[in-house]
């Protein structure tokens, strides 16, 4: 008797052909970045354009299986980033980092909340914008670190603060928002902040307490043990914070500040093509969800909102950078890199269309953050070259 696989032999194979097709043309893209010395994420998101609904040439891929995989890239983005710094850095940066955090949240989330109002949207509906102009793209500005070698930048743990702020402000507005749209009390959100907030809070004790303990643990010298161990750790984490109405791409950076050690290393030569591969695919799937036809009459707002958060998100980074007595040089560098907008900004706005909520929000949070993610990390390349002379050792902060 044929076994399930076989049954469906002919639906299989084609699901095969089409995710086989696109690993491959991903790869072309990747190439053709590598030659010419640019990011590969503005082509990633374009190919998703085209092959998705209402697109050139449309791919009728597995939708669960494709969105899990770009889920995972997020993770291991978030997870390898966390390696590059121990529980005292993090915890060092964070306290530094609040007023930087403070004036990132003025700074960016004011420009849509007054778009809404003057597009007469609902208070609720401008503060959804608010939320999709506040926060940048973790996965998008994870790659980007990444590709240009920046982890070991001295404004780089300034410009990590304000990610994990911004991502912890996730914890609070997200499921205040969630329950304000199904016309629950706003005591119900507050109990699930509370109880994520109070998780993160242990998880960062952990790491700051027995973070070496846990690595020597976890390390064993064979490669096949540390993928299963690690990766495992990682989905475990996220999914639990998940729950927690705690951002799961917070749960696996900390799950990577808690390792140190030899098993850092080692974690980020297993595991580097899985993050690779995954990631490339968020890229893709994310630009896939977009309909084409939904994005001109959004333009024009779009554009205008980018531009003025792309000015915003520039001066965040200067303020911080200053702030931090680092020179101004570093303080572009952190500007540009958080001016890409990605997976949460597409979060925030699938809740209000979910609701019904604004017909347009949706259409201009895709073009918006579409613009963004793809001029973020053009402008981070452009900034790459400049001077870096007076810049203090990374862990200084």
């Amino acid at each position: 008797m044929p076994g399930p696989i076989a049954a469906t032999g002919g639906d299989i194979s084609w699901v095969f052909i089409e995710l086989g097709a696109a690993a491959v043309g991903l790869a072309v893209l990747a190439r053709l970045a590598n030659r010419y010395g640019f990011s590969a994420i503005p082509l990633y998101l374009l190919a998703g354009l085209a092959f998705g609904n209402g697109g050139l040439l449309p791919l009728d891929f597995s939708e669960q299986f494709i969105h899990v995989g770009a889920e995972i890239g997020i993770l291991l983005l978030l997870f390898m980033l966390g390696l590059e710094y121990t529980g005292e850095e993090l915890w060092a940066s964070l306290r530094t980092g609040l007023p930087a955090g403070a004036v990132d949240c003025i700074l960016n989330f004011s420009p849509g909340v007054i778009a809404g109002f003057i597009m007469g949207w609902s208070p609720l509906a401008a503060v959804l914008l608010g939320g999709v102009t506040y926060i940048s793209s973790s996965g998008v500005i994870a790659k980007v670190l990444v590709e240009l070698g920046w982890q070991n930048n001295p404004e780089t743990p300034t410009l990590l603060s304000i990610l994990v702020l911004e991502d912890l402000a996730m914890a609070v507005f997200l499921p205040l928002v969630a329950v304000l749209l199904v016309g629950q009390g706003v005591m119900a959100g507050f109990i699930a902040v509370v109880g994520g907030l109070v998780t993160v809070g242990a998880v960062l004790f952990v790491a700051l307490r027995y973070g070496t303990a846990i690595s020597n643990t976890v390390f064993h010298r064979v490669d096949e043990i540390i993928v299963l161990t690690t990766f495992g750790i990682v989905l475990l984490v996220a999914g639990i914070a998940q729950r927690l109405q705690i951002s799961a791409a917070v749960g696996a950076f900390l799950v990577g500040v808690t390792l140190s050690g030899p098993m850092v290393e080692q974690a980020h030569r297993v595991l580097a093509p899985l993050r690779d591969l995954f990631a490339a695919i968020f890229f893709f799937f994310f630009a896939l969800q977009i309909d084409p036809a939904t994005l001109p009459s959004a333009l024009l707002p779009a554009g205008g909102l980018g531009v003025m958060t792309t000015l915003t998100k520039l001066l965040t980074g200067w303020w911080a950078a200053r702030h931090a007595r680092l020179p101004a040089a570093g303080g572009v560098r952190a500007g540009a890199a958080l001016v890409a907008r990605g997976e949460f900004s597409i979060v925030i706005a699938s809740l209000g269309v979910s609701a019904g909520l604004e017909p347009q929000l949706g259409p201009l949070s895709a073009a918006y953050v579409l613009l963004l993610a793809v001029l973020g990390p053009v402008l981070a390349h452009l900034v790459e070259s400049l001077p870096s002379a007076g810049y203090r050792p990374r862990g200084q902060i």
